[in-house]
């Protein structure tokens, strides 16, 4: 032996195999379990096995010194490291270990007999290893001509299995063929195959040999067709290569023919047609070379070839865009005055902007177009109004809803090398747009979201950046492309959700909700001439009068748009189509507040304020929403009690940090707002205050006036005005703090009937910003204390 190399030890059994499974003597009660992954060993077959784990290598040396035998059994899991008695099949071989190597490793190998199939009882034993009793399972066997036929069934059909797999041995076949024990020939043949290890599992379990030989034949009849399936697909498939084989060379035969005779190929004509469209799209000169570029490679790669379809797509998205083409702007200052009156009452701020913008134009052809963003509740024309700026404009209209939108590629398209790769929305809608200076109206950006695709709110970034878009790279392109002259107008609901960076580039103007008057002027002008076409009627069949747009408007919607408004106008008109089409109505239908009532039915909405308010310890507050401004009340009230303060109506935590703050502000001030109760009568009970509508969550700190207001009249006994609300933030010290969402609270007060409005006295400059005609009869109090705000609300 050479130095250094390393030492085999090598332990045979003193016994011959044969003789050691021959004896007689009866399997012991107990045998040790050695546990096997992805292996099922059957009885009478010779298994190698490498034993690795720790406790597996102790098992083997303990046998080793005394009868040679273990049970094999196999685990159900084969992730698991150490199989428990619950992870292991109930029934195994057990087996004679006939040789044993040591490795230099720590391992060993050892070839294990099979003898006889057993069935797990009880463990006896879990360390150092699994010790278990064991029952032998003999075979039985019923003699007879099915069973002959089942076993020569078994040995011809696995006969020609082995003809046709390259891993089976032709020596197998042999051996298959000359056992004439059917259970020893399930055993060889189950153990050869390549099987999922719960079909071998359950060949091992079956002691029936009839029902084992007649379960594996079922297997083997499936390989087989298995087996034949795959060769059948292999000679299509060689037959495909030689038919691609035989076109190719026909190609090149019929291109010489063609060559000959001076006529021009498919392809030839493909790539002149492609030329000519390059020539004609007038493309920029960083565009021109890239398609010079890909058509070469084009006119080099045969139809069939994979890369030939893909470069022709990129050519046919390159000679579409509008690289050059653009409408001229109308800038007619007056003409775009009129277009967006026509479509939209009101909404001064927004046509000052859109006017302000063609004065520049005019003025300087060369300024880049605005990004702006609107933001405000549904329903209020932030939509609508891209498309009346964009025919202001006299420029093409795109729309891009990005609500929802997780994937940065769908924002700058998917690289070239992706299967089914196309360019993103950005140059999509350019594409459709025929110019490269449309209006964009990039709808619901406040809902786009991120995931491990990346994040789209990034890639707008670029797109939205003056400074950065007249270079904006689509992925797919893989060009620089001039964004500067369109006009980008995004939408939104809310500006919380959209991050800072992309909301720092670009210019926001809210729009609030609409009042009451406004809703019936929008009404009279636009919704009910468009809800009349709509619904197939004539202004000679229906006409609405003033009293039924003001049933329909403070009856059946509470909004800040007018979305429900108009869907209830066509439902009035649809109940009037019918009656026409029924030939019930034949002069024309004056819609009246009682008949809007009879045809919309019960009312749905109710001014809640006077009823809510009756009783002391309720404030009415004004919060503000992503859907506009809404009127909130709260309640409070008190029990016997330990001074003890319960918060209820899923309010978040620094609404209940107002509502300590404000019972902390009325405790300290109780001689002011409530001497008739003397000191002691905070500790003796306990004050619940509630926020109803329970189900939706609220939260922020301009609830604080109400709170200290509704707490005041709880231990005062002076109820609340009915007319008037409040908003505001309240200090311990009971200073009043400035809110925001001014406008959208004062129209939900307004809807709601009221009459005077608390706020904050630094919030006076917020009220002026507000038009007149939107303040109705709304007067304004300003309060820097909160005692002011008592003084005014507690009647």
């Amino acid at each position: 032996m050479m130095e250094g190399s390393p030492v085999l030890e090598v332990v045979d059994s003193p016994l011959d195999i044969e003789e050691a499974i021959r004896t007689d003597q009866p399997l012991p009660e107990a045998l040790p379990i050695l546990p096997l992954r992805e292996t099922v060993t059957y009885p009478e077959s010779l298994t190698p096995l490498a034993v690795g784990q720790e406790r597996s290598v102790q098992l083997v040396n303990d046998v080793l010194g005394g009868n040679r035998m273990l049970v094999m059994v196999t685990s159900r899991d084969s992730e698991l490291e150490r199989p428990g008695p619950e992870d292991l099949f109930d029934v195994g071989v057990a087996g004679f270990v006939a040789r044993m190597i040591k490795i230099p490793d720590g391992s060993l190998r050892v070839l294990v007999q099979g003898m006889q199939r057993v069935r797990l009882g009880d463990f006896v034993a879990e360390e150092p290893y699994l010790v278990a009793r064991i029952e032998a399972l003999p075979d039985v066997v019923r003699e007879g001509p099915e069973l002959e036929a089942l076993a020569r069934n078994v040995q011809r059909t696995f006969a020609e299995i082995v003809e046709q797999i390259p891993y089976l041995p032709e020596e197998l076949q042999l051996a298959v063929t000359n056992i004439e024990d059917p259970s020893a020939l399930a055993h060889l043949i189950a153990g050869s195959l390549r099987i999922p290890i719960e079909e071998k599992q359950q060949l091992l379990e079956e002691v029936d040999v009839g029902a084992r030989l007649r379960r594996l034949s079922q297997i083997l009849a499936r390989e087989l067709e298995v087996v034949r399936l795959g060769t059948q697909i292999q000679s299509q498939v060689q037959s495909e290569v030689d038919k691609g084989q035989r076109e190719f060379l026909l190609r090149q035969q019929l291109k010489a023919i063609q060559e000959e005779l001076g006529e021009g190929d498919e392809q030839a004509a493909e790539v002149k047609e492609l030329q000519d469209k390059i020539e004609a799209a007038e493309l920029p000169e960083h565009a021109r070379k890239a398609a010079d570029r890909e058509l070469g490679r084009l006119a080099k790669l045969p139809p069939a070839a994979a890369e030939h379809g893909v470069i022709r797509t990129y050519l046919e998205w390159l000679v579409e865009l509008p690289w050059s083409a653009e409408t001229e702007d109308n800038l007619d200052i007056r003409h775009a005055r009129k277009v967006l009156d026509e479509d939209h009452y009101d909404l001064e701020r927004i046509k000052d902007r859109i006017l302000e913008y063609l004065a520049v134009r005019k003025l300087n052809p060369d300024s880049p177009g605005p990004i702006l963003c609107f933001v405000g509740p549904p329903g209020v024309g932030k939509t609508s109004l891209g498309r009346s700026i964009a025919r202001a404009l006299g420029r093409e209209f795109e729309r891009i809803s990005v609500g929802g939108v997780r994937d940065e590629a769908e924002i700058r398209g998917h690289r070239r090398t992706y299967i089914g790769a196309m360019p993103g929305t950005i140059i999509r809608a350019l594409r459709d747009a025929g110019t490269r200076n449309p209006v964009f109206m990039i709808d619901e950006i406040d809902k786009m979201g991120t995931d491990f695709r990346g994040d789209p709110a990034s890639a707008m970034l670029e797109v939205l950046d003056p400074a950065q878009n007249d270079s904006f790279r689509d992925h797919y392109l893989d060009l620089e492309f001039d964004l500067s002259d369109v006009v980008f107008i995004a939408t939104a609901n809310v500006l919380d959700t959209i991050p800072r960076p992309l909301l720092d580039r670009m210019e926001t103007i809210e729009l609030s909700g609409y009042t009451l008057a406004e809703k019936k002027q929008i009404a009279r002008r636009y919704l009910v001439g468009r809800q009349i076409e709509a619904n197939g009627l004539k202004p000679s069949q229906i006409e609405f009068s003033d009293a039924a747009l003001g049933t329909i408007i403070d009856e059946y919607t509470r909004e800040a748009g007018v979305r429900g408004l108009e869907r209830l106008i066509g439902t009035v008109c649809r109940k009037v189509a019918r009656d026409v089409a029924e030939g019930k109505s034949k002069g024309k239908v004056r819609v009246s507040g009682k008949k809007a009532r009879e045809l919309l039915g019960r009312r749905r909405v109710f001014a809640e304020t006077r009823r809510r308010t009756k009783a002391a310890g309720v404030a009415t507050g004004l919060a503000w929403t992503p859907t506009g401004g809404d009127v909130l009340f709260i309640e409070a009230t008190a029990m016997p009690g330990s001074g003890r303060l319960t918060i209820t109506g899923q309010l978040g935590e620094v609404m209940k940090e107002s509502a300590q703050a404000a019972l902390s502000w009325v405790r300290g001030h109780w001689a002011e707002v409530a001497p008739q109760l003397g000191e002691g009568w905070f500790a003796d009970h306990d004050i619940h205050v509630h926020v109803p509508a329970g189900a939706v969550p609220k939260d922020g700190p301009s609830a604080g006036v109400a709170m200290t207001v509704a707490l005041s009249s709880l231990v005062s006994g002076r109820p609340v005005r009915n007319d008037v609300a409040m908003t505001g933030e309240v200090t311990l010290t009971g200073q009043v703090l400035p809110i925001g969402g001014l406008k959208e609270k004062s129209l939900a007060a307004q809807r709601a009937g009221i009459k005077k409005v608390i706020v904050p006295d630094r919030n006076a400059g917020d009220v002026e910003e507000i038009p007149e005609q939107e303040l109705g009869n709304l007067e304004f109090v300003f309060v820097d204390e909160v005692s002011q705000a008592l003084d005014v609300a507690l009647s």
